[in-house]
């Protein structure tokens, strides 16, 4: 286990070095929030030959609906508490391929297509704890600029410097490993232990 700072963008190299129960804090300029509908957009306009408002490559996508508002022209994030992540494993592990995204931040861990996407491009995936909006929103300093505001503020795509943010913690990396998938075996062996003493059958 050990602690990095990182500052984006971050290279395939440096992710690829993460761990599963690594401490990572983030900052620099490429940090973005996405949730669902910006997944979708975004590779909607990949499909399309588009580009997208900002470059994702090295970035850092956090799955967040912020709460923000406006104060002397400027908008300020107020509380950035992540979404629950697997609403985009749909999504995830193409948006990787083609963006070459380097850290996802949610919670609750993603599922086994976004593993391998991570393990293929050389990525992570890091929680950051629920409940825990405020804390969050000390470390993305600086909103930058506001796109796709017809999403609305949850969707909409979030452009942030940040400032030492986290802590997050790497459960996900880019040799395969995922504390999720290793805590849901041991729940389930758990679970059918207790069921074998009481005498349940599954």
């Amino acid at each position: 286990m050990a602690e990095y700072h990182l500052t984006t963008p971050i290279s395939e190299e440096a992710a690829r070095k993460l761990k599963v129960g690594d401490v990572v804090f983030v900052s620099g300029e490429h940090v973005y929030t996405a949730r669902d509908e910006a997944h979708e957009r975004a590779l909607e306009m990949f499909e399309k030959g588009e580009k997208p408002p900002v470059d994702f490559e090295g970035s850092v996508v956090y799955h967040v609906g912020p709460v923000a508002w406006k104060k002397d022209g400027k908008w300020q994030i107020v509380s950035a508490g992540p979404t629950t992540s697997i609403r985009m494993e749909m999504f995830e592990d193409d948006f990787l391929r083609k963006y070459k995204a380097r850290i996802v931040i949610g919670k609750g861990g993603m599922g086994e297509k976004t593993l391998a996407a991570l393990k293929e491009v050389g990525a992570v995936y890091c929680s950051f704890t629920g409940g825990c909006g405020a804390l969050a929103a000390k470390g993305l300093k600086e909103v930058r600029s506001y796109e796709w505001q017809d999403l609305g503020m949850p969707e909409a795509l979030w452009v942030i410097t940040a400032e030492d943010f986290g802590p997050l913690l790497v459960t996900m990396d880019s040799h395969g490993n995922s504390l999720h998938a290793d805590m849901d075996k041991q729940v389930a062996a758990r679970k059918a232990n207790v069921y074998a003493q009481i005498g349940i059958k599954e």
